[in-house]
């Protein structure tokens, strides 16, 4: 069984990728994300009256807070533009910090890991191949002897 940084390999050669690595291009994806899309909400806010994001470090922080759904609320959109790109981070940040929550979930307790009971599946799906051949090798020599007699 072949182990990777990325993946490592079963018995039936199913890959199993490391918590490692999926966490980190989650996190890589998320942060990616936030430093391209503040660009744009500093954009729409900046020239607004009203507007209390003035600069980069403020929509990346109105964006990282709205990525993990906290939302302190010291920075906020005041324009459409604006709330259409906090809204679109919401989104995508629910879904990315959901992920990276799942594998920490599956990691501590367990209960996401699939693929122990889908090896456990595969076994005896094996010995059940195996049991119906020897059924079958039988049948066969029932049936000849069965023959012989008629």
């Amino acid at each position: 069984m072949p182990k990777h940084f990325i993946y490592s390999t079963d018995e039936y050669d199913v890959r199993n990728y490391s918590t490692l690595f999926l966490g980190t291009i989650a996190l890589t994806l998320l942060y990616s994300c936030i430093a391209l899309l503040s660009l744009p909400l500093l954009w729409f806010e900046q020239a607004h009256p009203n507007a209390n994001i003035l600069n980069y470090a403020d929509a990346f922080w109105a964006l990282q807070m709205s990525a993990s759904t906290i939302g302190f609320g010291d920075f906020y959109p005041v324009t459409q533009g604006g709330r259409a790109v906090v809204a679109a981070m919401f989104y995508i940040g629910v879904g990315i910090v959901g992920f990276i929550g799942a594998q920490i979930a599956g990691k501590l307790i367990g209960f996401a890991d699939t693929n122990v009971r889908n090896r456990e599946l595969r076994k005896q799906n094996e010995a059940i191949l195996q049991h119906n051949i020897e059924l079958e090798k039988k049948l066969d020599i029932l049936i000849e002897k069965l023959e012989e007699r008629s």
